[in-house]
């Protein structure tokens, strides 16, 4: 079955994970979900008389007031039926498209890369244009979309109680990994009966390090197919990992961005191993030899990475 998912004030959690929040769809494995996602707080909405609307969606939801810890507004969360911990989710994102005509860019006090250099607030409103798949800021040159989610997730343990969407972990969230757009596969480990996917934080397009704290963020439609594995089939993950129809793809998550880079190796170390003959330290070698290591983002406090294993090379 495919579904349909708007963003409303009951669909939507603001800016946060819980494995106690209740599923607001249920579906099966195999089945679809189009999600129409909003983006943005009042903080950083255009003022009045800019020549900006902003959508009624997201208009609705600032006058609802939902409660609020991070910064997403995340629509879900959707429950898998069968799912149980110890499963895994795999999410193949069949579609990324832009539902609003601009995004914003922000810096703000205390946060990005470079907090010390940049302490006042600068919002910047950056015109899109769907029809050519473009984006322009007033300050800028034209650049492509290049459309994604940063933020995509299901429940995290429930011993963790409720979180900020703000830092990715387990359970996914606020990855911020720009690989992850239409054709691509993320899979996620369950950690709740039903998973609880939610999913925000559109992007219309970031470089890696999104350093500034935002990325273009903006309204994104997005589908996706759903599919369980049961932890027979595939064995019992810990991490997010994901694969593009170019490469296989491992994260770290950590604060310490040396370390983060040290999980998304081993994590690697580990997909390799098994998945061919290379033993450890053949896999350590190999590594070097011929996978990239990116730096995911370093402005959400768990710093991320990612690894790149480009498909053909070794299996």
């Amino acid at each position: 079955m495919h579904h349909r998912l708007a963003s409303t004030p009951e669909t939507i959690r603001f800016g946060m994970f819980d494995a106690a929040f209740d599923p607001v769809l249920t579906i099966a494995s195999g089945d679809s979900v189009t999600f129409e996602c909003v983006s943005g707080g009042v903080e950083v909405m255009p003022a009045p008389g800019s020549g900006l609307s902003i959508p009624p969606a997201l208009q609705a939801i600032h006058d609802a007031r939902p409660e609020r810890i991070g910064p997403h507004i995340l629509t879900g969360p959707v429950a898998i039926a069968g799912a149980e911990p110890g499963d895994t989710l795999e999410v193949r994102i069949e579609a990324v498209e832009p539902n609003n005509d601009w995004g914003y860019c922000a810096v703000r006090p205390l946060a990005g890369t470079l907090p010390e250099d940049f302490s006042e607030r600068y919002v910047s409103h950056i015109a899109v244009d769907r029809a050519t798949g473009t984006c322009k800021p007033d300050w800028g040159p034209t650049l492509p979309l290049k459309p994604f989610f940063g933020t995509m997730g299901v429940a995290p343990p429930a011993r963790y109680g409720r979180l900020s969407s703000r830092e990715p972990r387990e359970h996914g969230g606020n990855m911020d990994n720009k690989e992850l757009g239409a054709g691509a596969t993320l899979f996620l480990p369950v950690w709740v009966p039903g998973a609880n996917f939610s999913v925000g934080d559109g992007h219309g397009r970031q470089g890696d390090g999104e350093v500034c704290v935002n990325a273009l963020e903006m309204g994104l439609t997005g589908t996706f197919t759903f599919v369980l594995h049961k932890a027979a089939d595939l064995g019992v993950a810990i991490w997010p990992r994901a694969e593009t129809p170019t490469h296989y793809i491992v994260m770290g998550f950590h604060e310490d961005l040396d370390l983060a880079m040290k999980q998304a190796l081993r994590g690697m170390i580990d997909f390799i191993t098994a998945r061919s003959a290379l033993t450890s330290v053949q896999a350590y070698q190999f590594c070097s030899l011929a996978v990239d290591f990116r730096v995911t983002q370093t402005v959400n406090g768990e710093k991320g990475v990612h690894g790149m294993l480009e498909k053909g090379v070794l299996f």
